[in-house]
């Protein structure tokens, strides 16, 4: 009390290993090297240390990440608590695996709503959050504060409740959020229309939307096309892979894909059910001069030779620019696909036809267009 220095903070950092304290001296260089905190038992007093170093150490706080930590001595929802200060700090939060609950939730949406606050991309895949936990969270988003630009909720056990309370956190607050994956959540089709409601808003800048095995069907399709052809539709990547949308389910996304104010780059609808049948709508939106899609993910559907053949007519034409990867091809649709390439060469930068049983004849047709300086087949696997 007596020290007239102006110092307002003092770093016990080096005086750690005189006072026997090793462990905690560890754990916080491990952290300033990885930005990660691992499996340790820290008393109140240490915790309090590690959050005063992070705090006070020249390196700036990019990354907090607690993957995997399942809770040691500590449960994870009260280590959030007691580096709630820390997190705060950090741009990136990385949660998924480390069994964080609604408590836990709270104290992230504390983060989110702060002022000001740096966090931008928040990862909680693989917690039980239910939907409990992510109403917490929504609280969080809808704050004017909250700045979160990355939000990763994959096999949280959220259902359409919780898409509820996150589609009226972001209509709140849309215009941060580019990148939302929800995938392995059951929201079933009522939920998928919730969350693709958002995507009407013109201030929403969502440009990535993950709803894998989600339980939609081609009802939840219907919304969801219906914000592709908002204008302007921000959306670049749909990822609606794992659901079963049926052929009425294709041929709406496939008439979204042709709208002009669709500006969807990547797509991917892998075990979706896909049969030949829908083929010539998806072919149709290909050769759309207007489609702006360049990657087009067809894995584990059933196409046959007569899908293969009605996709390749729609990448002839001269105004497709999309790429096809990891279709269900034999040797007869090998050979319409190559026919396809010569035909438009400028664009196909990398094909993928992994799994299917190829012949010799047919790997050496492809190996030919690739190898040929006058097209810009780069991959080929």
């Amino acid at each position: 009390m007596e020290n007239p220095s102006p110092e307002r903070c003092i770093n016990l950092f080096h005086c750690l290993n005189e006072l026997g304290d090793n462990s905690l001296m560890q754990e916080i260089q491990d952290y300033l090297r990885s930005g990660k905190i691992n499996q340790i038992k820290l008393s109140s007093s240490q915790w309090s240390a590690l959050v005063f170093v992070l705090l006070t150490s020249e390196q700036k706080m990019e990354k907090f990440d607690l993957k995997n930590f399942m809770g040691a001595q500590n449960t994870a929802d009260e280590v959030l608590q007691k580096l709630l200060p820390v997190i705060k700090e950090s741009r990136s939060a990385q949660l998924c695996r480390c069994g964080v609950t609604d408590k836990g939730c709270a104290v992230l949406a504390t983060a989110l709503s702060s002022n000001p606050s740096h966090l931008r991309d928040l990862n909680l895949s693989g917690n039980k959050l239910q939907d409990a936990g992510v109403k917490l969270i929504s609280d969080g988003l809808m704050d004017p504060h909250c700045n979160v630009e990355t939000l990763q909720l994959s096999d949280c056990g959220v259902t359409d409740e919780g898409c509820a309370a996150l589609a009226s956190a972001l209509r709140s607050n849309p215009s941060h959020l580019s990148y939302l994956d929800l995938t392995g959540n059951k929201l079933k089709d009522l939920g998928i229309n919730l969350i693709s409601s958002i995507l009407d808003d013109p201030r929403c800048k969502m440009k990535t939307l993950r709803l894998i095995d989600c339980g939609a069907t081609d009802k939840g399709c219907a919304v969801l096309v219906s914000a592709l052809r908002s204008n302007p539709s921000h959306l670049r990547e749909l990822n609606m892979s794992g659901n079963k949308l049926g052929p009425s389910g294709v041929k709406l996304l496939s008439n979204g894909l042709e709208d002009p104010h669709c500006n969807l780059e990547i797509l991917w609808l892998i075990n979706c059910g896909i049969t030949y049948k829908v083929c010539a709508a998806l072919a149709s939106a290909l050769r759309s001069n207007l489609s702006h899609l360049r990657h087009l993910n067809l894995s584990g559907n059933k196409l046959q030779d007569k899908g293969v053949d009605l996709l390749c007519d729609g990448l002839k034409d001269p105004h497709s620019s999309s790429s096809i990867f990891l279709l269900c091809v034999t040797d007869k649709g090998c050979a319409v696909l190559a026919s396809a390439l010569r035909s438009n060469p400028s664009h196909l930068q990398k094909l993928d036809l992994t799994r299917n049983f190829l012949g010799k004849s047919d790997v050496k047709l492809l190996s030919a267009l690739k190898d040929d300086p006058d097209y810009e087949l780069k991959t080929l696997l």
